[in-house]
């Protein structure tokens, strides 16, 4: 591999995410601050973080690819996460915020599940961490399988060795430095992601002539690629804008919720985190929107895109730019991938460390044996996710759409009704946990209707949580206390 301004600008900021690793290495004394950052992130790092470890290398591979391919019937998508998001920021993020430190300072959802429903059996425990391992395996695959064709494409290197070039990094510093490095390079790298969003759509746009002259050749390649509802169906509108769904029940968010430094932050940093989010989609749907009009007008640059429209993005940046700042732009795919990448080895970590290691083998084990039993725990899970992304064809929005449908549906019924319903019983969280993940992995194989598989599993595991929590024992009066605590400790602030 020579170098050039593209390697070197990837190699330095592959240095600078390391040594922010290191640095968050010597604040790491406890497995509380391994997995929470000692739950002392302020505002505008929580909303950052958590921005950058929901749009993950999707944000600029899939959802560019899913907009040049079929125009603007594809912003539905990015409605329902806009919808989601914000309904995740304003009613569960404070009070999960509370509910976990409350409940024996709970680091992970499954030691929240745990606590919150007095479940002295550890069987929420059990099942939610296995979930977590089951879909995170997947989505980490994602995360990997986007870095690989970063490096495969900008650098000419086979996709075996890409898988490992791409990978390194993250599981490095994620491994050294825990969630402080993962929170603090999300912030760098929220910020390098939506400098990277809003220049290139501009540049495109620029390049073809102005916004009128793209929509004429938008339109000249297919005048159905402005039809908001080309191609679609009620049925395919409301699959798309189910994604919203999925906010309430995906871990690595949560956790940034859960490791915000006061309630009283949450406000504002849902604030910045909306605002990064709108800006940074509307400036994906438009590098994939008016790509086409680019490619329309210059048909002898298309090949690279029209044989995988994923690479509109990669494909863009080298055109348009000189090598040094498309060297940066490039960085920012880099940097999406490695942060949800980053945050999904951590909490598939923090399940085996603290639920697993530490709730059901050794509950007496000491503060740093948990945290290096973390760091291993990091590695294991990495090399498991690299197995299952070595098929090269694997798309990345088809690898987050399931594990995303996963977790939305097995989790986040049993969040929302326990945050909201004070009569919830543990038997009620079990049955939507395993009601939800059953019918995802039963839809997905048998993909009735055409309907993404997030939904039929968001409703039927909310009726099982009603249904289970009415005729069983009800919830014991400490815990309908604890509820009613938290909400009182909620109103001044929230």
């Amino acid at each position: 591999m020579s170098l050039t301004p593209l390697t070197i600008t990837f190699a330095l900021y592959i240095l600078l995410m390391l040594a922010i690793g290191f640095v968050a290495w010597r604040s790491v004394n406890t497995l509380d601050d391994y997995i929470l950052g000692g739950r002392n992130m302020g505002s505008f790092v929580t909303a950052l973080s958590a921005g950058a470890s929901d749009m993950s290398g999707w944000l600029l591979l899939g959802l560019p690819g899913a907009l040049f391919l079929s125009g603007l019937s594809e912003s539905w998508i990015a409605i329902g996460l806009v919808l989601g998001a914000w309904c995740n920021w304003k009613f569960v993020a404070g009070p999960l915020r509370v509910y976990t430190e409350r409940c024996n300072n709970a680091l992970t959802l499954p030691d929240y599940f745990t606590q919150r429903f007095e479940d002295d059996s550890k069987v929420l425990r059990i099942i939610s961490a296995v979930i977590i391992l089951a879909f995170f395996a997947v989505y980490s695959a994602s995360g990997i399988v986007a870095g690989a064709r970063l490096f495969e494409s900008v650098f000419g290197i086979s996709y075996a060795s890409a898988i490992w070039l791409g990978a390194g990094a993250t599981i490095a510093y994620t491994l050294v430095g825990g969630f402080l490095a993962v929170s603090w390079t999300d912030t760098v790298q929220a910020t390098l992601m939506i400098f990277a969003l809003i220049l290139t759509p501009i540049a495109v746009i620029l390049s073809v002539g102005g916004i009128e002259p793209s929509l004429a050749l938008i339109a000249q390649a297919d005048p159905a690629n402005i039809d908001f509802f080309k191609g679609t169906t009620v049925i395919g509108i409301l699959s798309l804008m189910a994604w919203g769904l999925g906010y309430f029940g995906q871990p690595h968010i949560l956790a940034r919720f859960m490791a915000a430094d006061s309630v009283k932050s949450i406000p504002s940093a849902r604030r910045i985190g909306m605002i990064w989010m709108v800006l940074c989609l509307l400036g994906a749907m438009a590098v994939g929107f008016f790509g086409i009009a680019y490619f329309q007008q210059h048909p002898d640059q298309a090949t690279p895109v029209t044989a995988n429209s994923e690479r509109v993005f990669i494909v863009l940046s080298g055109l348009l730019f000189n090598p040094w700042i498309a060297g940066v732009l490039l960085s920012a795919i880099l940097a999406a991938i490695m942060s949800t990448l980053s945050c999904q080895l951590l909490v598939c970590s923090s399940a085996l460390t603290e639920d697993f290691y530490k709730g059901m083998l050794r509950p007496q084990a000491g503060q740093q044996e948990l945290v290096w039993v973390g760091r291993i725990a990091v590695l294991l899970v990495a090399l498991a996710a690299i197995a299952l992304a070595r098929n090269p064809e694997s798309r990345v929005l088809g690898l987050v759409s399931y594990a995303w449908a996963g977790f939305g549906a097995a989790f986040g019924p049993v969040v929302l009704f326990s945050l909201g319903w004070k009569k919830m019983t543990r038997a009620g969280a079990l049955a939507g946990m395993v009601t939800g993940a059953v019918t995802v992995v039963v839809w997905k194989q048998f993909a009735w209707f055409g309907l993404y598989e997030i939904i039929p599993g968001f409703i039927l595991a909310s009726a099982a949580i009603v249904l289970a929590s009415r005729i069983g024992a009800p919830a014991s009066g400490a815990m309908q206390e604890r509820f009613e605590a938290v909400r009182t400790e909620l109103e001044p602030g929230y």
